[in-house]
């Protein structure tokens, strides 16, 4: 496939200190790059300013959640036949995305969700407290969604086009990524789950989840799905 038929979407809040540096080699390899500044308070947008990328501004932070759903539809309308979620923390390997589209391309699956845990070198990697609530959080999308995965929290996937037509994410905030399984398993899509690596840099430690937000994620999910 054409490499600008994947469109790689990356929803970015804060991250002017690494942007540059997530983006250019997914630049090298031909993808249509759709950044959605999530109302950063940085020069997150001017640094894209030099970039051939595609960047869709919203006015005040709305959470990871929303901004996937902006550059999504962005996408579809612009004919994407893959769209692929990666972060902008400099987490996802960019080599990993053609194994990750790959069983999309041949039709094996509507869905490529990326697991840190296929691979037992990957799983040393992933620091002890956050292997722990990944496991926690993993138990209770597999619970809820009825989907046995092995990384259900994990931000790097791959949509076919009419996937991403059926999937429309309504939790703003990360609970989205409970949400994503959920939506895949009501619409009977199929899936397949392809091992990646997560680099796990000072920088990103310091943004990730803590505990503490980790049970915020849990409750937005769960009072979410009463609401709808």
């Amino acid at each position: 496939m054409d490499p600008e038929k994947i469109f790689i979407i990356v929803p970015s809040y804060n991250e002017a200190a690494v942007i540059q540096q997530t983006l250019r080699p997914l630049l090298d390899c031909g993808y249509r790059v759709v950044v959605v500044d999530d109302g950063s308070t940085d020069n997150t947008g001017s640094q894209l300013q030099c970039l051939p990328v595609t960047c869709i501004q919203h006015i005040m932070n709305l959470g990871q959640g929303a901004a996937l759903q902006t550059g999504m539809t962005y996408a579809l309308c612009q004919g994407a036949e893959i769209i692929v979620h990666f972060d902008a923390d400099g987490q996802h390997n960019h080599r990993d995305i053609t194994r990750l589209v790959q069983p999309v391309l041949e039709g094996r699956a509507d869905v490529a969700l990326g697991s840190r845990f296929l691979n037992k070198e990957h799983i040393r990697e992933i620091p002890p407290l956050k292997r722990i609530l990944l496991r926690l959080a993993t138990l209770f999308t597999i619970i809820v969604s009825g989907i046995r995965l092995t990384d259900t929290h994990n931000g790097f996937r791959a949509f076919s086009r009419a996937a991403a037509q059926r999937i429309t994410i309504h939790e703003n905030g990360m609970a989205h990524a409970s949400e994503i399984i959920h939506a895949i398993a009501r619409a009977k899509l199929s899936y397949i789950e392809i091992p990646v690596r997560i680099v796990y840099t000072q920088y990103s430690r310091t943004k990730g989840q803590s505990i503490f937000n980790s049970i915020n994620i849990l409750f937005d999910f769960i009072l979410g799905r009463f609401l709808r």
